[in-house]
């Protein structure tokens, strides 16, 4: 509730900007040929936790902007559930870098959980599909209603169809979504004055 209501102008800054903590750290981290476990892994992943978290905020103001009907309702819905899907995501791999001792006891532990029934597609597949879906047709239908500028939407929208195509191109997927996401956060902060 706290993330929901008092950090609405801070998230269009912090979330995106947690994107490229996480995507410097995960850098630094393979710099040795592996990733994980350890103090890097850990908070990565720690920072990507919170772009998630701030995303949600994020999400539940786009549908404001968006004009609350029941397509922008029924988008972030779908976004929300795709950020719960990778927050599951993200959360077993902070629990398997804390109990791993070495990178192929991580890869034994990653196995065992994707042989569980239903969690690869609705943890690792399908389900983290649906956070940049919804980020994607929300910005589409900013931009249609002429809510933002073109640019703006296209900034993260290129942004949201870069982060899927691979963890490589996180660097860039974040420096995109602070660049479009971070101008709403001044016009949020004018809108909760003006609420006030």
């Amino acid at each position: 509730m706290m993330i929901v209501g008092m950090s609405k102008p801070f998230a269009f800054i912090a979330a995106p900007l947690l994107v490229i903590v996480y995507a410097v750290i995960r850098i630094l981290d393979g710099l040795d040929g592996e990733r994980g476990p350890g103090l890097a892994w850990m908070t990565g992943h720690l920072a990507f936790l919170a772009a998630l978290l701030l995303f949600v905020p994020v999400f539940l103001n786009l549908r404001r902007l968006a004009g609350g009907g029941r397509f922008a309702t029924w988008t972030v819905a779908v976004a929300l559930v795709g950020t719960a899907c990778t927050v599951v995501q993200i959360a077993v791999d902070i629990v398997i870098g804390a109990l791993a001792t070495d990178h192929d006891d991580m890869r034994a532990m990653f196995s065992d959980v994707i042989k569980v029934p239903g969690v690869d597609i609705v943890v690792y597949t399908v389900g983290p599909v649906l956070f940049f879906l919804g980020l994607v047709v929300v910005f589409c239908q900013l931009a249609v209603a002429r809510a933002v500028p073109a640019w703006q939407a296209a900034l993260v929208v290129t942004g949201a169809l870069v982060l899927p195509a691979g963890l490589d191109l996180l660097p860039v997927a974040g420096v995109l979504l602070f660049a479009g996401l971070a101008p709403f956060a001044r016009r949020v902060a004018r809108g909760a004055t003006a609420h006030a």
